[in-house]
């Protein structure tokens, strides 16, 4: 089943965000989303996560599991980066996996820190090792790459694109580059 947003409607007090507006994604795909500031991608991600209602129209087809790196990293301070992964995994995920995952990212020597103690870039990576390693069908990330220097973020690209395993991946940026190396479908509001 598609992802499918029809004749949706958002607005913010005066702020018309979104009038009539419809989109359709193909499940399993990547989809880069691109515009300028207030243009509504936060609120379209937003809405997609069933965190923001639409005025009006209908969102359907959107995988009931899912997981987000959310512009800021939303993490549990005082837990290392190992818990913090470890709570959105199905069960069976052993932590060696995570640990793998994280040691993909650069992290191996920071494990068992917590991430209050972690610089910028170090958190942002323990936010995307978690969407990725979520027990869920569809990944939403806004601005998932910011705060990271160029080697990191090709780095850490790569690392998405390698472990996305055909889930439905949306994905915010302002960087064309970064729409470039994504190489899904852009979409520009």
């Amino acid at each position: 089943m598609n992802i499918l947003l029809e004749n949706v409607d958002k607005r913010f007090g005066e702020k018309v965000v979104f009038a009539d507006f419809s989109l359709r994604m193909v499940n399993g795909s990547l989809t880069v989303i691109m515009g300028p500031s207030g243009c509504g991608k936060t609120t379209l991600l937003n809405m997609l996560m069933g965190l923001t209602e639409p005025d009006n129209g209908r969102i359907e087809g959107v995988p009931s599991r899912k997981a987000a790196v959310f512009q800021e990293d939303r993490l549990c301070e005082p837990f290392n980066a190992l818990a913090n992964v470890r709570m959105v995994c199905a069960p069976n995920v052993d932590d060696s996996l995570i640990q793998s995952h994280l040691t993909q990212l650069g992290l191996a020597e920071r494990l068992s820190v917590p991430v209050k103690n972690l610089s910028g870039g170090m958190r942002r990576r323990v936010a995307i090792a978690r969407a990725m390693l979520a027990d869920a069908e569809i990944i939403l990330m806004d601005e998932p790459f910011k705060g990271l220097d160029d080697k990191l973020k090709f780095e850490t690209m790569d690392y998405v694109k390698q472990h996305r395993n055909h889930r439905t991946l949306i994905m915010v940026t302002h960087d064309r580059e970064e729409s470039l190396y994504m190489d899904g479908e852009l979409m520009i509001l």
